[in-house]
């Protein structure tokens, strides 16, 4: 069985995360996940590999994989994820240290990198499945009562939290999804808000252009807007609209409103502005997604 220093390892990574997660925002720095240290020990958590196990460890602490670039793809029905080999020899030895970690049910973290040094972290996961056949392995989210349970020594019982995993799954992906959304969105708009420049990456979100309940919201840039959480939430709220010219309409009667100085300058002022737009051009706003969405404010204004 896998020591008792690497668990405790495993579980300081999963606490640090959260807090990270916390400060940073869900796509973390590279340069921060590679300086973690527990009582004076550097303990990286990705490397220059998808399976990646640092020194201080026994057994593999994490799988990665770089958006869009691995054959890596989620099973809706069973909320799994299905994770390539490293090469095509199940015997090499990461393949083998992910074996393991299947047999012993060691937690692991899971990271996509949404961008260029940048990763969402999913955790914990599990390895619940190999295929030599088909060179991969099967991959688990589990929430952290449960791994708690399981590196206490408790049966991982696959069959009777099928209905708990999939809603943890659900609402892990969706926080991915997220994530990823945001910041190509963000790096488009060269870390700033479209209306009024602010560069605080923390106060900046991607506001869907087509909602994100509407069934064609694709999660691409040239269907978001980089907005400060002010302009976001006018946005959401139909305050103002952004015509396919990519001028700023704001609604009349906010125009008409007479408040402090943040309607001033933060609504009323940005009317008939044209927004910061990408450099590049195919990562412009979709024009007719701006359309539709310019007639539903006219609706409600």
């Amino acid at each position: 069985m896998v020591s008792d220093a690497d668990l405790r390892i495993r579980l300081a990574v999963f606490d640090w995360l959260a807090r990270q997660r916390e400060e940073h925002g869900e796509a973390i720095p590279r340069d921060l996940l590679t300086s973690f240290a527990l009582d004076g020990v550097r303990v990286p958590l990705v490397g220059p590999q998808g399976i990646f196990k640092p020194a201080a460890c026994e057994l593999p602490l994490s799988i990665a994989t770089i958006e869009g670039n691995y054959p890596d793809e989620w099973d809706e029905d069973r909320g799994t994820l299905r994770y390539a080999y490293r090469g095509t020899d199940p015997n090499h030895h990461d393949n083998v240290g992910l074996r393991r970690a299947m047999r012993e049910r060691v937690p692991l973290v899971y990271f996509l990198r949404v961008l260029p040094g940048r990763y969402v972290a999913m955790y914990p996961v599990f390895v619940v499945g190999d295929d030599s056949t088909s060179l991969a392995f099967t991959v688990q989210v589990e929430d952290m009562a449960v791994t708690h349970s399981v590196v206490g020594g408790d049966r991982y019982d696959d069959a009777a939290g099928a209905v708990r995993r999939a809603y943890v799954t659900r609402v892990v992906r969706q926080r991915v999804h997220q994530a990823a959304f945001r910041e190509r969105v963000v790096r488009a708009y060269q870390d700033q808000c479209a209306l009024c420049r602010l560069r605080h990456h923390q106060l900046l979100d991607a506001a869907h252009i087509t909602p994100d309940r509407e069934a064609d919201a694709d999660p691409v840039v040239t269907n978001g807007v980089a907005l400060c959480k002010l302009h976001h939430a006018a946005f959401d709220s139909y305050f103002f609209a952004i015509r396919p010219d990519y001028r700023v309409e704001v609604r009349p009667s906010i125009l008409a409103e007479h408040d402090g100085p943040m309607l001033v300058v933060g609504l009323q002022e940005i009317h008939d502005r044209l927004i910061a737009l990408p450099r590049q051009a195919n990562q412009l706003p979709d024009r007719e997604r701006l359309a539709r969405r310019y007639a539903e404010f006219l609706r409600t204004a």
